[in-house]
């Protein structure tokens, strides 16, 4: 799927709470590096994990379903196989009813989960990541796709 950057800017753009289904509490799974990106950058995260509901992660309470969220939610970014991507998408239209975009992780792809949430007027994105994307569009990339400091050394 191709998505034009003005596209993926204003989702960026207009996205203020994201939920990230499948948060991992181990910094070195993309899950959690991702969603720690995110709240960086000034977003809310609200931690979506059944094995971790209860404990606290980047200042908010892991729930173990979509369905326990109080906040509006403007993004689901899910971490999940594309085979358990359409009950997460249902569980969102259900429950989210401000709901925005549905993003799907590199990787996660889903057409029936993608044209019912687009039925219901949710933009989708499919097999990208935020926090690349938002680097990407925002000058933030270096070498090899990773933001990464200048290393220099003496020869």
């Amino acid at each position: 799927m191709t998505y034009s950057d003005d596209f993926l800017r204003s989702i960026l753009k207009r996205s203020k709470v994201v939920a990230v289904v499948g948060v991992s509490m181990n910094p070195v799974r993309p899950s959690y590096y991702v969603a720690r990106y995110l709240s960086l950058k000034g977003y809310r995260v609200i931690p979506v994990n059944p094995g971790h509901a209860g404990k606290m992660l980047f200042g908010e309470t892991v729930v173990s379903d979509l369905s326990e969220i109080d906040a509006p939610v403007d993004m689901v970014d899910i971490f999940r196989r594309s085979e358990a991507v359409p009950p997460i998408v249902d569980a969102a239209l259900e429950h989210l009813p401000q709901l925005k975009t549905v993003w799907m992780q590199i990787g996660v792809e889903n057409a029936e989960a993608a044209a019912a949430a687009q039925a219901k007027g949710v933009d989708v994105i499919q097999n990208r990541c935020p926090k690349i994307e938002y680097q990407r569009l925002y000058g933030e990339l270096r070498m090899g796709g990773f933001a990464t400091g200048v290393i220099s050394s003496k020869l």
